[in-house]
Protein backbone atom coordinates (compact mmCIF):
# COMPACT_ATOMS: atom_id res chain seq x y z
CA UNK A 1 0.00 0.00 0.00
CA UNK A 2 1.10 3.73 -0.65
CA UNK A 3 2.47 5.66 2.29
CA UNK A 4 0.76 9.36 1.53
CA UNK A 5 2.05 12.84 1.83
CA UNK A 6 0.09 15.25 3.79
CA UNK A 7 -0.18 18.86 2.61
CA UNK A 8 -1.46 21.99 3.94
CA UNK A 9 -4.86 20.79 4.21
CA UNK A 10 -6.13 19.47 7.26
CA UNK A 11 -7.16 16.12 6.14
CA UNK A 12 -6.02 12.32 6.19
CA UNK A 13 -6.68 9.34 3.44
CA UNK A 14 -9.14 6.49 4.65
CA UNK A 15 -7.25 4.41 7.47
CA UNK A 16 -8.15 1.25 5.09
CA UNK A 17 -5.47 2.55 3.24
CA UNK A 18 -2.57 1.73 6.12
CA UNK A 19 0.07 0.17 5.13
CA UNK A 20 0.90 -3.35 6.73
CA UNK A 21 2.88 -2.70 9.53
CA UNK A 22 0.28 0.53 10.23
CA UNK A 23 1.46 3.50 8.83
CA UNK A 24 -0.51 6.01 6.57
CA UNK A 25 0.66 8.91 6.03
CA UNK A 26 4.30 11.38 6.53
CA UNK A 27 4.68 15.46 7.07
CA UNK A 28 1.97 17.76 7.95
CA UNK A 29 2.65 19.62 11.24
CA UNK A 30 1.17 18.86 14.79
CA UNK A 31 -1.10 22.16 14.73
CA UNK A 32 -4.09 21.59 17.13
CA UNK A 33 -6.14 21.30 13.89
CA UNK A 34 -4.65 18.49 12.86
CA UNK A 35 -4.40 15.96 15.74
CA UNK A 36 -7.50 16.73 16.67
CA UNK A 37 -8.66 15.52 13.50
CA UNK A 38 -5.90 12.70 13.56
CA UNK A 39 -7.07 11.00 16.97
CA UNK A 40 -11.10 11.72 15.91
CA UNK A 41 -9.74 9.17 13.04
CA UNK A 42 -8.05 6.43 14.91
CA UNK A 43 -4.76 8.62 13.57
CA UNK A 44 -1.79 9.44 16.20
CA UNK A 45 1.53 10.97 15.66
CA UNK A 46 4.60 8.34 16.21
CA UNK A 47 8.04 9.17 14.93
CA UNK A 48 11.87 9.26 16.22
CA UNK A 49 14.18 12.47 16.20
CA UNK A 50 14.90 13.73 13.25
CA UNK A 51 12.57 12.05 11.02
CA UNK A 52 9.04 13.45 9.37
CA UNK A 53 5.98 13.64 11.01
CA UNK A 54 4.71 9.68 10.95
CA UNK A 55 0.72 9.18 11.30
CA UNK A 56 -0.24 5.82 12.45
CA UNK A 57 -3.24 3.90 12.48
CA UNK A 58 -2.65 0.14 13.39
CA UNK A 59 -4.44 -3.49 13.00
CA UNK A 60 -5.06 -4.68 15.72
CA UNK A 61 -4.96 -1.30 18.22
CA UNK A 62 -3.83 -2.59 21.67
CA UNK A 63 -6.50 -0.66 24.36
CA UNK A 64 -7.77 -1.11 27.40
CA UNK A 65 -11.13 -1.48 28.46
CA UNK A 66 -11.60 0.28 31.97
CA UNK A 67 -13.42 -2.41 33.44
CA UNK A 68 -10.69 -5.03 32.54
CA UNK A 69 -8.03 -3.18 34.71
CA UNK A 70 -5.53 -5.84 36.61
CA UNK A 71 -4.40 -4.33 39.91
CA UNK A 72 -1.91 -6.95 41.74
CA UNK A 73 -2.38 -7.20 45.74
CA UNK A 74 1.04 -5.90 46.42
CA UNK A 75 0.11 -2.72 44.20
CA UNK A 76 -3.93 -2.78 46.07
CA UNK A 77 -1.58 -2.40 49.19
CA UNK A 78 0.86 0.27 47.94
CA UNK A 79 -2.47 2.43 47.31
CA UNK A 80 -4.02 1.77 50.51
CA UNK A 81 -1.25 2.82 51.90
CA UNK A 82 -1.72 6.32 50.78
CA UNK A 83 2.12 6.08 49.18
CA UNK A 84 1.49 8.65 46.65
CA UNK A 85 -0.95 11.86 46.43
CA UNK A 86 -2.43 11.98 43.30
CA UNK A 87 -3.31 15.01 41.08
CA UNK A 88 -4.42 16.06 37.43
CA UNK A 89 -3.66 18.81 35.39
CA UNK A 90 -1.27 20.25 38.21
CA UNK A 91 2.11 19.83 36.17
CA UNK A 92 1.17 18.55 32.45
CA UNK A 93 4.29 20.13 31.10
CA UNK A 94 7.17 18.26 33.61
CA UNK A 95 5.04 15.06 33.26
CA UNK A 96 6.09 15.62 29.39
CA UNK A 97 9.33 16.69 29.92
CA UNK A 98 9.46 13.60 32.24
CA UNK A 99 8.60 11.34 29.64
CA UNK A 100 10.73 12.79 27.12
CA UNK A 101 13.97 12.98 29.48
CA UNK A 102 13.76 9.17 30.71
CA UNK A 103 13.07 7.73 26.93
CA UNK A 104 15.97 9.87 25.72
CA UNK A 105 18.24 8.19 28.62
CA UNK A 106 17.26 4.69 27.40
CA UNK A 107 17.06 4.42 23.66
CA UNK A 108 15.93 7.93 21.60
CA UNK A 109 12.26 8.89 22.01
CA UNK A 110 9.32 9.79 19.83
CA UNK A 111 8.48 13.17 22.41
CA UNK A 112 10.23 15.29 20.37
CA UNK A 113 10.44 18.70 20.84
CA UNK A 114 7.87 19.93 18.75
CA UNK A 115 5.51 17.26 20.37
CA UNK A 116 6.13 18.45 23.91
CA UNK A 117 4.81 22.11 22.66
CA UNK A 118 2.00 20.73 20.50
CA UNK A 119 0.41 18.47 23.52
CA UNK A 120 1.19 21.59 25.80
CA UNK A 121 -0.93 23.81 23.69
CA UNK A 122 -3.71 20.73 23.32
CA UNK A 123 -3.28 21.18 27.42
CA UNK A 124 -3.54 24.59 26.67
CA UNK A 125 -6.99 23.92 24.94
CA UNK A 126 -8.60 21.93 27.60
CA UNK A 127 -8.18 18.60 25.73
CA UNK A 128 -4.91 17.22 27.04
CA UNK A 129 -4.25 15.89 30.80
CA UNK A 130 -2.32 14.71 32.95
CA UNK A 131 -2.14 12.35 35.75
CA UNK A 132 0.19 12.86 38.38
CA UNK A 133 1.70 10.95 41.13
CA UNK A 134 3.85 12.62 44.50
CA UNK A 135 5.67 11.41 47.01
CA UNK A 136 6.55 13.94 49.88
CA UNK A 137 6.15 16.63 47.86
CA UNK A 138 7.79 15.57 45.02
CA UNK A 139 6.51 14.57 41.62
CA UNK A 140 7.91 10.89 40.91
CA UNK A 141 5.58 9.21 38.17
CA UNK A 142 2.59 10.54 35.84
CA UNK A 143 0.76 9.67 32.69
CA UNK A 144 -0.41 12.11 29.91
CA UNK A 145 -2.75 11.56 27.08
CA UNK A 146 -4.94 13.65 24.99
CA UNK A 147 -9.20 13.34 25.77
CA UNK A 148 -11.60 13.84 22.49
CA UNK A 149 -15.61 13.05 23.78
CA UNK A 150 -15.41 10.21 26.07
CA UNK A 151 -11.99 8.29 24.42
CA UNK A 152 -8.83 8.82 26.50
CA UNK A 153 -5.83 8.40 24.03
CA UNK A 154 -2.81 7.90 26.59
CA UNK A 155 0.49 9.01 25.21
CA UNK A 156 3.18 8.16 27.79
CA UNK A 157 4.24 7.46 31.40
CA UNK A 158 7.09 8.07 33.21
CA UNK A 159 8.21 6.85 36.89
CA UNK A 160 11.43 7.91 38.99
CA UNK A 161 9.89 5.73 41.92
CA UNK A 162 8.70 2.37 42.22
CA UNK A 163 5.00 1.85 41.46
CA UNK A 164 4.83 5.69 41.06
CA UNK A 165 2.95 5.34 37.41
CA UNK A 166 0.85 2.58 38.03
CA UNK A 167 -0.88 4.42 41.18
CA UNK A 168 -1.59 7.47 38.47
CA UNK A 169 -2.61 5.03 35.73
CA UNK A 170 -4.98 3.59 37.93
CA UNK A 171 -5.89 6.89 39.94
CA UNK A 172 -6.80 7.96 36.00
CA UNK A 173 -8.44 4.97 35.19
CA UNK A 174 -11.28 5.11 38.11
CA UNK A 175 -11.52 8.84 36.88
CA UNK A 176 -12.25 7.82 33.72
CA UNK A 177 -14.65 5.17 34.65
CA UNK A 178 -16.88 7.84 36.92
CA UNK A 179 -16.53 10.13 33.73
CA UNK A 180 -18.14 7.37 31.86
CA UNK A 181 -15.56 7.20 29.22
CA UNK A 182 -15.63 3.80 27.06
CA UNK A 183 -11.63 3.47 27.24
CA UNK A 184 -7.68 4.22 27.42
CA UNK A 185 -6.02 3.95 23.78
CA UNK A 186 -2.51 2.48 24.53
CA UNK A 187 -1.82 2.76 20.55
CA UNK A 188 0.60 -0.05 20.41
CA UNK A 189 1.88 -3.13 22.75
CA UNK A 190 3.68 -3.08 25.77
CA UNK A 191 4.54 -5.51 28.06
CA UNK A 192 3.96 -2.86 30.80
CA UNK A 193 0.06 -2.49 29.74
CA UNK A 194 -0.70 -6.17 29.19
CA UNK A 195 0.27 -6.86 32.51
CA UNK A 196 -2.72 -4.29 33.48
CA UNK A 197 -5.05 -5.20 31.32
CA UNK A 198 -4.77 -4.04 28.08
CA UNK A 199 -4.93 -6.11 24.99
CA UNK A 200 -5.51 -6.22 21.00
CA UNK A 201 -8.97 -5.62 19.55
CA UNK A 202 -9.13 -5.20 15.77
CA UNK A 203 -9.07 -1.52 14.57
CA UNK A 204 -12.93 -1.92 12.70
CA UNK A 205 -14.08 -2.62 16.46
CA UNK A 206 -11.83 -0.05 18.00
CA UNK A 207 -12.96 2.37 15.00
CA UNK A 208 -16.91 1.86 16.19
CA UNK A 209 -15.52 2.31 19.79
CA UNK A 210 -14.47 5.79 19.11
CA UNK A 211 -17.47 6.57 16.97
CA UNK A 212 -19.24 5.95 20.02
CA UNK A 213 -17.63 7.74 22.24
CA UNK A 214 -16.92 10.89 20.05
CA UNK A 215 -20.37 11.33 19.72
CA UNK A 216 -20.46 12.64 23.45
CA UNK A 217 -19.05 16.51 23.97
CA UNK A 218 -15.33 16.88 25.03
CA UNK A 219 -14.72 17.40 28.62
CA UNK A 220 -12.39 20.10 28.20
CA UNK A 221 -10.68 22.09 31.04
CA UNK A 222 -8.48 21.96 33.46
CA UNK A 223 -9.19 18.55 35.44
CA UNK A 224 -7.64 19.22 38.24
CA UNK A 225 -9.97 22.28 39.47
CA UNK A 226 -12.98 20.26 38.03
CA UNK A 227 -14.99 18.50 40.64
CA UNK A 228 -17.67 17.56 38.49
CA UNK A 229 -19.30 17.47 35.43
CA UNK A 230 -22.74 16.47 34.38
CA UNK A 231 -23.77 16.03 30.87
CA UNK A 232 -20.56 16.31 29.51
CA UNK A 233 -20.15 20.00 30.98
CA UNK A 234 -17.73 21.15 33.90
CA UNK A 235 -19.80 22.62 36.85
CA UNK A 236 -18.62 24.04 40.29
Amino acid sequence: MPIFRLVDEVIFPPIDLTSGNGILAVGGDLLPQRLIAAYSEGIFPWYSEGEPIIWWSPDPRFILFLNELRVSRSMMKVLRRGTFRITYDQKFREVVLSCQGLRRKQKGTWITDDMLEAYCKLHELGIAHSAEAWHEGQLVGGIYGVSLGRCFFGESMFSIMSNASKAALINLVHKLEELKFAFLDCQVYTAHMESLGARFISRGKFMGLLKSGLEHETMQGNWGVMPEFRDGKAVS
